[in-house]
């Protein structure tokens, strides 16, 4: 067909605001999604019903639904019950991606009736279907086991990240190393590093088919640094690190450059994070091209803004 073809490599809110302002243009979209959350409503009902991690599909969903279908559906996917109710914390949409899986029989089947359900643009693909933990090692060789006390560190945040591995290994899921290998633009970032962007390369047979991919390759640069994983970073740091992994060789990295309100980096610093900044110099030995563009949004939280972001990432295609 004649509609380009994008794939999105990440997890997280990164993955959301991303999605929000690619669906808006005239693309088949796939979304390849992390697998590996084990913390809140997700790692409750990965530990109950043994099923992969939702919250992540369930953002993806939520991302791609039609604006123009109907808002309560849409209101109901983002709900979260209480914490003190007998539904302790649930967002909605987990346990009705729980539900669907118990009624297909299985997650993938799933996936795919929520998408008609919702009235999905683009494909919505789990990494893998192996049920795997992400593990980290510290410089000072300590092992941390599970995505969520990598993501929000009850050891010292201050200790580099040595590796992260998957325990056991996982297997790419088919249908996402096919949407790979037909992309013309593949996008990875922006989120966390070592918690939704790496691990996906972590699965066997995902690094190889972006490797043989002949789609252009961006790497969506984090507005902030993250306390313990991506302390004092700078945007070409993010770059060798996924390339010391995977072995993919970035074509494009997406910079931003909005002033930041003065408030904003100081609630941010208070969480020992801080400004990404764009080492140009540093990256052009990385021989990869630098688009540098006014790409984030300033209300109370930082983010990428979806719809600047598509538009300099759609001039790519």
């Amino acid at each position: 067909s004649l509609m380009k073809k994008v794939v999105t490599i990440g997890g997280g809110s990164g993955s959301f605001v991303l999605l929000n302002g690619l669906k808006k243009y005239n693309l088949q979209i796939s979304a390849i999604v992390n697998m590996f959350d084990s913390g809140g409503s997700t790692g409750k009902l990965r530990d109950e019903f043994g099923i992969l991690p939702t919250g992540d599909i369930r953002r993806c969903l939520l991302a791609l639904s039609s604006d123009n279908g109907d808002k309560t559906l849409r209101e109901l996917f983002s709900f979260r019950f209480k914490e003190d109710s007998s539904f302790g914390g649930h967002s909605f949409g987990n346990l009705f991606l729980t539900a669907l899986t118990q009624i297909t029989g299985n997650e993938i089947k799933a996936i795919k009736k929520a998408e008609k359900i919702l009235n999905v643009r683009g494909k919505i693909l789990p990494v893998t279907t192996n049920n795997s933990n992400l593990c980290a090692e510290l410089e000072n060789g300590k092992i941390i086991f599970g995505e969520t006390n990598i993501d929000i560190p009850k050891h010292d945040g201050n200790l580099k990240i040595k590796r992260v591995f998957l325990e056991p290994e996982a297997k790419a899921f088919y249908e996402a190393v096919d949407a790979i290998k037909e992309a013309d633009l593949i996008v990875t970032g922006p989120g966390d590093l070592y918690t939704s962007i790496i691990p996906n390369m972590l699965v066997t047979g995902i690094s190889e088919a972006i490797s043989q991919s002949k789609a252009k390759k961006v790497f969506v640069c984090n507005l902030m640094t993250k306390f313990g994983e991506t302390n004092n970073f700078k945007a070409s740091d993010f770059i060798k690190i996924i390339t010391r992994y995977v072995g993919i060789k970035f074509d494009f990295v997406v910079c931003d450059n909005t002033t930041l309100d003065r408030e904003i980096l100081e609630r941010y610093s208070e969480e020992n994070a801080e400004r990404v900044i764009c080492d140009m110099e540093e990256i052009k030995k990385l021989n990869v091209r630098i688009l540098i563009a006014d790409v984030a949004k300033q209300s109370g939280l930082l983010r990428h803004d979806s719809d600047k972001l598509a538009e300099v990432l759609i001039g790519l295609i």
